[in-house]
């Protein structure tokens, strides 16, 4: 036993003082690795836990292994350094030559003891520079074990391979928060514009965060896909989870596996294990490494790969353990692992995020009607503050709960459909059903009564834009469904529900066809980017310009998931540049949008007149809705004398609902054609 533990030292020596070739730390400069992973069929050291940290100002390497090694002969090593996939260093290392205790031969055994070991204080010196600092750098060290005597004399007995990092990353708590707080407040200025009657800047800025947010879920999306990423695309990726709901709070955690045990199903313990199993988080495509053995054959069976190497099947997919004892996590449980949640969790994780949500919105306008109606009677603010959010309250909060649905379209239907593939528990499988029926059902129905209501107005009034805006009932509940578009693009919310589902399909269902994910992808992000350009359907120039920028980034994120699956077998270097670039591309396209929505939403609070800083859009909306900075001091003296008497201005039309088909009561001939205020204003 004494002589196995000082060759696995000395191996381990070994392996620190190649990877050190390729890491530095940072902060305190360290370098490590949690997982020392096999990389042939029938290799004769396996571990099930390994843990190495090397911090140089102690000079001292710690271990934390569970290994065996079946291994009895004379070997010699075959070293292969990488970075970015690009293979900058190799050696053959005779042990024997080097005097290596326990390595000439080597021996047989298990290693349980965490132990330390002493370094050279030169080695950090071999270190390069520029691996300080960067982040979530993609470097590993892999070392062939070959026999020289022995009835195995001139194979690999052995193949182990460690990944290694500095410790620093662009998955960054501040960057999830900015985000998040940048979007909701964005969300809540529109709120805010509208209730003050600012209508037209309320409807520009709802646009462009909104638009905003589904490009925080788009990248998010890129972070499920069943594809081998690049270490610094999974990190940044994982930035924006938060968006499809998936946020790690500890207590809930706990109630969600409550739940599926008490439901008959059996919680994953991926987390709960981490001090004594190791987890591979796949980054790169690799050579089959088995076919006959075992847990370790099915693993491979569902790892990503192309579509011709296995059939997409919907089978029960559970958590993929090898069979010396590791877990490999990839797609969808990959970011549950890296999020510190048990895979078997993500679903509620997900669907309870946004509900959540919905309750608190609920309450929170619940308690807002309550304090404008006190304030108003305490006097504390003008008869007319929020006067119609103070009328119609009630159908204010529908159309802000089905805007909360419509952002959280994306991640239940993903969650609800991958469920499915899943079956954690059979009660968590009827949530998937009910979830996916009410999102769907409720949206849907919402796009064919917008529809029916604009066919409507074109009979009427030959113009959609006249119902659809004039009346606050209709506008404040269907409203999120066509505001941020041209009224003459009032139906594009159908072709946007039908582009969020089909990529729902193929990322909750092809986890374990990454190449077919990644054409599907390609092929939606291309239609979505062909649409958009050719129909350019939002409501002016700016923030056409602004969805299309988005639709033109998520086209390029595809073409580079194609380039990750390895379909056109480049060298490993292209793909880690290519994961460099997607990061770099990302980033500064988020910047570059937060940003613009900052700046717009700022100058739009710091001007008297909010809807002056925007021109009169070419569908007449503006001639219709009900703008404060258009109203005349009679009529908000007619305003308040319709609150005296307890009337509600506005929601009366009959326009919701199943009354929404019939004639409005208009002070205009039902069949012509009303006149904008500009034509109005050339008349006199």
């Amino acid at each position: 036993m004494a002589s196995l533990t000082s060759s696995i030292r000395a191996l381990l020596l070994l392996f620190f003082c190649l990877f050190a070739l390729v890491l530095p730390s940072v902060a305190e400069r360290k370098l490590e690795t949690n997982s020392l992973n096999s990389c042939q069929a029938n290799s004769g050291f396996t571990a099930s836990l390994f843990n190495l940290r090397y911090i140089p100002s102690q000079n001292s390497i710690d271990v934390n292994i569970s290994a065996v090694s079946t291994i009895e002969a004379k070997v010699k090593f075959d070293v292969a350094i990488s970075a970015y996939g690009y293979q900058f260093y190799s050696l053959i290392i005779d042990p024997c030559e080097l005097n290596l205790a326990g390595f000439c031969p080597m021996v047989s055994g298990n290693l349980d003891d965490p132990f330390s070991m002493m370094i050279d204080p030169k080695t950090a010196d071999l270190v390069p520079g520029i691996a300080y600092t960067f982040p979530d750098i993609d470097a590993k060290v892999r070392i062939y074990i070959n026999a020289t005597s022995g009835p195995m004399a001139g194979q690999s007995v052995a193949c182990l391979e460690a990944t290694v990092s500095n410790g620093k990353t662009v998955d960054l708590i501040g960057v999830k928060w900015a985000s998040a707080i940048v979007a909701g407040l964005a969300l809540v200025s529109s709120a805010v514009l509208s209730g003050l009657g600012h209508s037209n800047a309320a409807s520009h800025v709802a646009a462009t965060a909104l638009a905003l947010t589904s490009y925080f879920q788009s990248q998010a999306i890129v972070g499920l896909v069943g594809i081998p990423l690049p270490p610094v695309v999974q990190s940044w990726t994982q930035d924006f989870q938060w968006s499809l709901g998936i946020v790690n709070t500890g207590f809930l955690q706990n109630i969600y596996t409550w739940y599926q045990r008490s439901t008959g199903g059996t919680a994953a313990r991926i987390i709960d294990t981490l001090a004594s199993v190791s987890v591979q988080v796949q980054k790169r495509s690799e050579p089959s490494v088995s076919s006959g053995l075992g847990l370790f054959r099915r693993a491979e069976a569902i790892m990503p790969r192309s579509l011709s190497s296995h059939a997409s099947i919907l089978a029960k997919r559970g958590n993929v353990k090898t069979d010396y004892g590791t877990y490999i996590v990839y797609g969808i449980q990959r970011v549950a692992f890296r999020a510190g949640i048990e895979t078997t969790n993500i679903f509620l994780t997900g669907i309870v995020s946004f509900y959540v949500i919905m309750v608190f919105a609920a309450i929170l306008v619940g308690l807002f009607k309550g304090t404008c109606e006190f304030a108003a009677k305490a006097r504390w603010i003008k008869g007319d503050t929020f006067l119609e959010f103070r009328n119609g309250w009630l159908t204010v909060l529908k159309g802000i709960l089905f805007r909360i649905t419509l952002i959280g379209y994306a991640p239940v239907t993903i969650l609800s459909l991958w469920e499915f593939t899943q079956r954690d528990s059979a009660a968590e499988v009827v949530l998937a059903v009910f979830f996916l029926l009410y999102v769907n059902v409720g949206l849907f129905w919402a796009a064919y009564k917008l529809i029916r209501i604009a066919h409507r107005s074109v009979a009427l009034h030959r113009n959609p834009a006249y119902i659809l805006f004039s009346d606050p009932q209709t506008l404040n509940k269907w409203g999120f469904l066509y505001i941020q578009f041209r009224a003459s693009a009032y139906y594009f919310i159908v072709p946007v529900l039908g582009y969020t589902i089909l990529k729902a399909f193929f990322i909750a269902f092809a986890q374990n066809a990454g190449t077919v994910q990644a054409i599907a992808l390609l092929l939606i992000e291309a239609g979505a980017l062909i649409g958009a350009s050719v129909l350019r359907p939002w409501m002016d120039k700016k923030i056409n310009s602004f969805n299309i920028a988005i639709c033109a980034v998520n086209f390029i994120n595809a073409i580079f998931l194609l380039i990750f699956t390895r379909i056109f077998d480049q060298p490993d270097i292209v793909t880690g540049v290519v994961g460099v670039v997607l990061w770099i591309l990302n980033a500064a396209a988020t910047l570059i949008l937060l940003l613009v929505l900052i700046i717009t939403t700022a100058i739009v609070f710091f001007t008297d007149n909010p809807d002056g800083r925007y021109k009169f859009m070419g569908d007449d909306r503006t001639s219709f809705m009900k703008s404060q900075s258009q109203l005349t001091p009679n009529g908000e003296l007619d305003a308040l004398g319709v609150t005296a008497r307890g009337d509600k201005i506005g929601y009366g039309s009959g326009l919701d609902d199943n009354e929404s088909l019939r004639q409005p009561s208009f002070h205009r001939t039902p069949h012509s054609r009303p006149q904008s205020m500009n034509q109005q204003s050339r008349r006199h």
